[in-house]
């Protein structure tokens, strides 16, 4: 069970405290995007799990006179303090790994051409399949605690691994019961069309009759997802059976998202912005018209520049969907496949160097844009009277080095719901 805060948490003397204030009614866009409304040695104070006030040291001194002794104090002083990172795209919950794939790409071998042959999605959906809820349980809460060590606070978690209900019900189960037990939270997303089952190899509609008739009732009558999402993609589920999935789960209370335009440009921004996707997701070849579509409809484009780094090809035109009017949100899209890697300040890293990114963009994009991209803007993302205490301290002078020191974990505390969780770079007990 959570822990919950017991005295006030008084956060003081930062060098810097990122706020992004007045940012929670919608994601930010265009040139709001570099805006991080930053306060020069600035303190927080969080009461009850919530964020009470956030000001200058000086005037929360004085705002807290009398109180200040009861509340656990944390100096602050040469740090960075942000919001807590948000991560709106990942595939937390699996079991195994795929090096050996790696080890092919390097050699030649598309990732279609590794798919195809066996290996990719259905690789780790064998490995899910096998797998007891209680080694799911395990090996996801161990890669939940990478990513708060890097300064992440909340998560997407996708199913997808399984391809048949009871794989699919379990993924979704694990990934409640660590929302559950673990300090950080987890927002969990439905994907069996993740991929075509060999078993359906030939029959691919079929299978899209399946998740929409027998998945898709399970998941919303037992509560166990939010989101609805489809890899829509040639070889895999084509723009009209993902439009299929997409309504059906509409129809059952699921927000659509998509996997959207990655290896070739198929339609999938233009479907995200047909269906009211809250997201499209990757879009490395989406489509000019695809992208003006989803900035008139506000679809939040979520890119994984560490995938594309992975998988050794050119990543998404960042830099274009911005100034587009599109608002961008990034993620590590965590899987074992293409993108092994629990670190979102790297993937920020990445999106700076290959996206066109600023460092204030890559902020943005990885705080309230990625919490809008999982429907939470307006509890977490930013550092504003009323939101969630999820706060986030660098051991740096200022925010600019968390680029410029790529590779490198900066994260000193993560506070989750006002309570410290990582202390000195290491997880509380």
């Amino acid at each position: 069970m959570q822990k919950k805060q017991t005295k006030p948490l008084y956060i003081r003397n930062a060098n810097e405290v990122i706020t992004l204030k007045d940012s929670s009614s919608t994601p930010l866009k265009k040139e709001k995007m570099n805006d991080l409304k930053v306060i020069h040695n600035g303190s927080v104070w969080i009461e009850n799990g919530i964020i009470q006030a956030v000001s200058s040291d000086h005037e929360l001194t004085q705002k807290y006179e009398d109180r200040i002794q009861e509340a656990e104090v944390i100096d602050a002083t040469g740090k960075v303090v942000m919001p807590g990172l948000v991560d709106p795209h990942t595939h937390l919950v699996y079991a195994g790994s795929r090096e050996a794939e790696f080890h092919m790409r390097l050699n030649g071998a598309t990732y279609m051409e590794i798919m195809n042959s066996g290996g990719g999605i259905h690789a780790t959906t064998s490995k899910t399949r096998a797998a007891t809820e209680e080694q799911l349980y395990e090996e996801s809460k161990n890669r939940l605690n990478k990513f708060l060590l890097h300064g992440v606070t909340t998560v997407e978690a996708k199913s997808g691994y399984g391809l048949d209900w009871e794989t699919e019900r379990k993924q979704l189960t694990v990934a409640k019961k660590l929302h559950e037990d673990h300090p950080m939270d987890i927002v969990s997303t439905f994907m069996g069309a993740h991929a075509i089952p060999q078993a359906y190899k030939n029959n691919p509609d079929i299978f899209v009759s399946k998740i929409i008739n027998e998945m898709l009732p399970k998941v919303a009558a037992d509560h166990l997802a939010e989101f609805n999402d489809v890899f829509c993609e040639e070889g895999v589920f084509t723009p009209e059976q993902s439009k299929r999935v997409l309504l059906a789960g509409k129809e059952f209370g699921l927000i659509p998202k998509i996997h959207a335009d990655e290896i070739v440009s198929y339609g999938g921004a233009e479907l995200a912005a047909e269906v009211g996707a809250i997201s499209a997701d990757h879009l490395l070849k989406a489509s000019d018209q695809g992208i003006q579509m989803m900035a008139e409809k506000g679809v939040i484009a979520v890119l994984l520049p560490g995938t594309a780094f992975f998988l050794m090809t050119e990543a998404a035109n960042g830099r274009k969907m911005i100034d587009a009017g599109v608002p961008v949100a990034l993620s590590t899209d965590c899987n074992p496949g293409s993108s092994p890697t629990c670190s979102l300040p790297f993937i920020m890293n990445l999106a700076s160097m290959h996206m066109g990114l600023t460092v204030e963009e890559a902020i943005t994009a990885a705080t309230i844009n990625a919490a809008h991209a999982i429907n939470r803007g307006k509890e977490i993302g930013s550092l504003e009277v009323g939101k969630k205490g999820d706060i986030v301290i660098l051991d740096i002078p200022n925010y600019k080095q968390l680029n410029y020191h790529y590779g490198m974990n900066h994260t000193d505390t993560v506070i989750k719901n006002g309570i410290i969780v990582v202390k000195a770079g290491s997880l509380c007990q």
